[in-house]
């Protein structure tokens, strides 16, 4: 069983780390919560399944059944209808998974009374269509706890995938359905999910000529949305931290504009570094201990890295030309960026130590934003063609080979990979009507690396600049 620790749900700036995982202290401080033992019945195949190719579920989705989970009275019922429709959502927007209509099911729930363990009826359910079925129970305990207990089946050889049970805070239920889903896609799809996430992103408001830009933070599914700064100055381009609640990012306060550190637990915002010139575009390193960012230099920038325990800075470029983006490689080992040292905007790849650069972008136009994937096989890219006067999001392999364009459009930019590697999400613009920018706006997107499945993302006022978290961050 899993036991998540409280999460303040009213504290505006209390991250997700530090959550306490294990029944009966067994387990300390673990930074992430996880998974219990499969609490799998007799007969069962104890948690192995049948893993579908993702490239046959983009063609052919796996049907799957996600009934309310039950619950012994009227409120856990309730609980476990919210988090059967959350556990739908997220599998559904994967465009992988295709949902059974409710109007299909013979059993409103399999658990309607709370009996998690009973194995379900497989003939009611091979009968919609199902592959796969999602039962499960909820219990409100005493001091605000709640109980969860979910099982994945294989409906037709009639064998159980996964069996696992949480305890968290009531406030944490949102949470415990985007982990569910994740274990849903991983055991069906043999890959990490990416649900239980947060996005980060600039928000917009006011006309187009006198934006209001503030950092705001939500989950994945756009829901716990909030502003993290006030709008008094102009901020940009948010990176997570791989390991702690800490976001770098641009911002003109003072109308000095720099990079500066955001904590998501205090809310506490910071410089990183006093430089002559500009600083911006950072991200940081895989392993957190450093962050890499352009500073600019006379008519042109460079590259540095600032170490954020010492705060002592290193220049790994020094061109003359401005060299800008720079993204490590998942294993720090190389570092992709943007350049116009050979008189045009490419992208280029050289070691974390600098130098040896070498240009792997050759396709019609100038190329930007360059982002590493997770997984380390492609690089996303935003690329500006003259001849149609277009933008498009698109990935490479790091030698330059195989790139392709997933969508294209007036302005589209900035790139941001889940953390599994197989989502993109970026921003499309919509070019103003007429001069005083009615018509204009900027939204968030999100598109499967092949190009599949693109999609909006909801945000409540107009949104750019997006940035994934780690997965359980």
């Amino acid at each position: 069983m899993t036991d998540l620790s409280k999460r303040p749900g009213l504290d505006p700036f209390f991250g997700r780390r530090g959550l306490i995982a294990g029944a009966a202290g067994l387990l300390a401080a673990a930074p992430v919560p996880v998974l219990a033992q499969a609490v799998a019945p007799a007969g069962s195949d104890d948690g192995q399944s049948a893993v579908i190719d993702v490239n046959r579920a983009r063609t052919a989705p796996i049907p799957i059944a996600v009934p309310d989970l039950g619950g012994p009275d009227g409120a856990s019922a309730q609980l476990g209808q919210d988090i059967a429709g959350v556990i739908s959502n997220d599998l559904a927007r994967s465009g992988l998974f295709r949902l059974i209509e409710r109007a299909a099911f013979i059993q409103a729930s399999s658990n309607a009374g709370g009996a998690a363990a009973a194995i379900p009826n497989f003939q009611n359910w091979k009968v919609t269509g199902a592959q796969a079925l999602v039962t499960g129970n909820v219990q409100i305990l005493g001091g605000g706890q709640i109980r969860v207990e979910f099982r994945l089946w294989d409906i037709l050889p009639g064998t159980q995938i996964q069996g696992t049970a949480y305890t968290t805070t009531q406030a944490n239920w949102r949470r415990i359905a985007h982990i569910m889903a994740d274990v849903i896609y991983q055991r069906l799809l043999g890959e990490k999910g990416y649900f239980d996430t947060r996005i980060v992103y600039i928000s917009a408001t006011g006309p187009r000529d006198r934006r209001t830009k503030r950092l705001a933070i939500m989950d994945q599914d756009s829901e716990n949305n909030r502003l993290l700064t006030d709008g008094s100055w102009l901020v940009l381009t948010p990176r997570f931290h791989p390991t702690r609640d800490e976001i770098a990012f641009m911002s003109y306060a003072n109308n000095h504009p720099r990079v500066y550190l955001f904590d998501l637990t205090s809310g506490r915002q910071t410089s990183l570094g006093d430089f002559a010139g500009m600083t911006f575009a950072p991200r940081f390193a895989p392993d957190g201990g450093n962050v890499i960012m352009a500073v600019s230099d006379g008519g042109g920038s460079d590259i540095i890295t600032v170490d954020l325990a010492s705060h002592a800075s290193r220049r790994l470029t020094q061109s003359g030309s401005i060299d800008v983006s720079p993204c490590y490689s998942p294993d720090g080992s190389q570092i992709a960026f943007a350049s116009d040292r050979g008189g045009d905007q490419q992208i280029y790849v050289m070691g974390a130590g600098g130098g040896g650069a070498k240009r792997i972008s050759f396709g019609n136009g100038r190329y930007a934003t360059p982002v590493w994937s997770p997984r380390g096989d492609l690089i996303a890219f935003t690329r500006y063609a003259g001849e149609t006067a277009n933008f498009a999001i698109g990935v490479m392999h790091p030698d330059g080979s195989g790139e392709r364009i997933l969508s294209e459009g007036w302005l589209v930019e900035g790139p941001a990979f889940a953390p599994n590697g197989r989502v993109l999400m970026f921003f499309r613009e919509t070019r103003a009507r007429d001069a005083r920018g009615t018509g204009f706006s900027s939204r968030l997107v999100s598109v499967d690396i092949t190009g599949f499945n693109e999609q909006p993302v909801q945000t409540p006022t107009d949104a750019s600049d997006p940035a994934w978290s780690p997965l359980g961050t």
